[in-house]
């Protein structure tokens, strides 16, 4: 079981924005920054994020934990992550259920795994190792995918549901990397949320993507499309009351139109729950 807080619906805190953010002009419920961003000793990221936690929950979202690889788990990247959590408090830490580094060298992209016994096994060894060196449970989140492997055995639901359940960890479900992964391999969205447990998600992601004609990259570049925001809508009927963050990494708009797609989740999730939506 999770025992988070709902701090409602988040804003990826990105420098574009640093200045509104620490002026007050730029509001959210929340912020969710890039872990390895802050990882360090001192300077002024650090700074800013702790004047922006000051203000706002903050949840730490890490890219290279290497969660799905088989290259040793890195203690130095875990001290680091947990001096960071000790300093900013964050509500929550979450990563990627992915590979991204073999061998010592970082592909700087996430590449998703067989679903399979053996990636089962390994990768929940390794997730339970990293919440016992934390301190704390973990979010894994889905990423997005352009083909499938020959030697799967499992659907991707039933991986990501049995590794939260062997590992004791949450779900971070990325309701853009669920629908793009959909469109690009072919099986049903909805079916993919049928098959995660409800308690096991603690956090919702929305980005855009890119239309490429035979495939969708999850780019987050544009706005959340509307067959995202109808997904989101059948998740928020399954899993009920969950944080929702907004993501934009490219093509980042003035802070309003973040501010305007977050506060579209909310009045979304208050359509679905009712005064269920409004209720602390």
């Amino acid at each position: 079981m999770l025992n988070l807080p709902n701090p409602g619906h988040g804003v990826g805190l990105r420098p574009a924005h640093f200045a509104q953010v620490l002026d007050g002009s730029a509001r959210a419920d929340w912020f969710e920054v890039i872990s390895e961003n802050y990882m360090i000793a001192g300077g002024r990221p650090l700074q800013i994020l702790e004047r922006v936690r000051a203000v706002a929950p903050v949840v730490l979202h890490g890219v290279s934990m290497n969660l799905g690889g088989c290259d040793p788990l890195r203690d130095d990247y875990l001290g680091d992550l947990l001096a960071l959590a000790r300093r900013v408090e964050p509500a929550w830490i979450s990563d990627h259920l992915c590979w991204c580094a073999t061998d010592g060298r970082f592909i700087h992209d996430l590449m998703p795994l067989p679903f399979t016994e053996e990636a089962l096994r390994h990768v929940s060894e390794r997730i339970r190792r990293v919440q016992d060196r934390l301190g704390r449970q973990i979010l894994i989140e889905n990423v997005s995918s352009y083909l499938g492997y020959r030697h799967s055995t499992m659907t991707e639901w039933e991986f990501i549901s049995t590794i939260s359940q062997e590992a004791d960890c949450g779900i971070l479900l990325d309701v853009n990397n669920v629908y793009v992964s959909a469109f690009n391999r072919g099986f049903d969205p909805l079916e993919y949320l049928d098959g995660i447990p409800r308690d096991r998600v603690g956090q919702f992601h929305l980005a855009g993507h890119t239309n490429a004609g035979t495939h969708l990259v999850d780019t987050h570049d544009h706005p959340v499309s509307a067959e995202v925001w109808e997904l989101y809508r059948a998740g928020v009927i399954r899993f009920g009351k969950i944080p929702s963050l907004l993501e934009r990494d490219d093509n980042i708009p003035p802070f309003a139109e973040l501010l305007g797609e977050a506060d579209h989740a909310r009045a979304l999730e208050s359509e679905v729950l009712g005064g269920c939506a409004d209720a602390a």
